[in-house]
């Protein structure tokens, strides 16, 4: 396949066509190819295939003629050009330097553009999202988190929004200002506009610093502005980017339980920072941890959770998570990690969560449930379980936990 200017300026032109979101460029792309469908979609012929027409909905020939409209009169290999001299590369599906986590994915996107280096995607990536409207607490777990991984090696992959993404990335960007000089990861923003379409504003530098020291990515051309229905494709790239996906803090409905379900749809591990059940930006991660996700108390738990807790980088008993302080901060601890078994270890008890395997019976008893019995909020508890299945006294199962006999 082509892959020159021409190619790029096209497959960017199509994108920045109104209402071009990625299934319609798919459906485009895979018609007529780059060339021949910027060509198609400019002459309005774009209906003239059943695959694009049905792609287009019930408004195809309004839309088909409102695509030839923007495309009167522009130059594809001028789009790459601007493009080019802005720093941004173009990144066509099938091409040498597209993302291989990418390519593969079960929705890869048709065209990317890339500010920064593209090793940044190289070796171990975790996800790490929440809700924009975070408490103290949440953002300096984020934070947290964000740097210790990031000393660990890890990519930190966000999505640059306010809230735990800004602070997870803040976090990794500043791991290598602490009096240990320890250099932190590259960090990757995954974007819902241009990459030059600074969104939120108040962000500009925290953009500035992620393109130069990291990876800014997204499917977007220049120009393009922040539009609803972009932030759901865009949270489908960080799942598929991630080795591992970590909640941090989320309200019962937003933009980080639809990342969970993509990285769910990719059989990505899903883990969640427990929280306080009278706090409702910790609603939705608690309902995680109830239904299976893996508790994460610390950097150490993730690495765990990567294959990664050999790793000389970063101390395995520094705990890492900030709690909010209407509950105890816990005690540093390796959980298991999603989809792997792994021995029991040491770990310290404290005070009542023994008093848990009196409530267990013998057999598997839901976490919700659990907590009834017990008298205490789901955030308590998932910190309770996490060290008794550290110390090998109980198993879980999905969202039900046993005692071990």
């Amino acid at each position: 396949m082509e892959r020159d200017a021409t190619v790029q300026g096209a497959a960017a032109a199509l994108a920045s066509l109104p209402l071009m979101g990625p299934r319609r460029l798919r459906a485009v792309v895979d018609a007529w190819g780059f060339t021949e469908g910027w060509a198609r979609v400019a002459a309005g012929e774009a209906r003239s295939h059943p695959h694009v027409a049905e792609a287009m909905g019930n408004d195809a020939g309004e839309l088909a003629r409102r695509w030839a409209a923007a495309a009167r009169g522009v130059d594809s290999e001028e789009v790459a050009r601007t493009h080019r001299e802005a720093g941004v590369e173009i990144l066509v599906h099938g091409g040498d330097r597209f993302p291989p986590a990418l390519a593969d994915d079960l929705e890869p996107p048709v065209v990317l553009f890339a500010r920064g280096d593209l090793r940044a995607l190289d070796g171990p990536r975790v996800g790490i999202v929440g809700t924009r409207r975070a408490t103290a607490g949440g953002r300096q777990t984020a934070t947290e988190l964000g740097r210790d991984l990031a000393r660990a090696g890890v990519r930190v992959v966000s999505g640059l929004a306010l809230g735990i993404d800004g602070a997870a990335h803040r976090g990794a960007l500043h791991a290598g200002s602490g009096d240990d000089g320890r250099p932190g990861g590259p960090v990757v923003g995954v974007v819902g506009t241009g990459l030059d379409v600074v969104y939120p504003r108040r962000h500009a530098d925290l953009w500035r610093e992620v393109g130069e020291r990291g990876l800014l990515l997204g499917e977007v051309p220049l120009g393009g502005a922040p539009t609803r229905w972009r932030f759901p494709a865009r949270n489908r790239l960080i799942a598929a980017l991630s080795d591992v996906l970590v909640v941090v803090e989320s309200h019962e409905r937003g933009g980080a339980l639809h990342t969970v379900e993509e990285a769910q749809r990719r059989d990505v591990a899903v883990m969640a920072v427990p929280g306080s059940v009278r706090v409702g930006s910790c609603q939705g991660t608690n309902r995680l941890l109830v239904e299976g996700a893996t508790p994460a108390l610390s950097a150490a738990d993730v690495l765990t959770a990567l294959d990664l807790s050999s790793c000389d980088r970063l101390p395995l008993d520094v705990p890492v998570v900030a709690d909010p302080p209407s509950r105890p901060a816990p005690r540093s601890a390796t959980d298991p990690g999603p989809r792997r078994a792994s021995p029991p270890v040491a770990a310290v008890l404290e005070p009542g969560d023994a008093d848990l395997l009196a409530h267990l019976g013998g057999e598997p008893v839901p976490l919700d449930r659990l907590a009834v019995r017990a008298g205490i909020d789901l955030g308590e508890l998932s910190l309770r379980l996490a060290r008794l299945e550290l110390a090998g006294r109980v198993v879980r199962h999905g969202s039900a936990v046993e005692e071990v006999s």
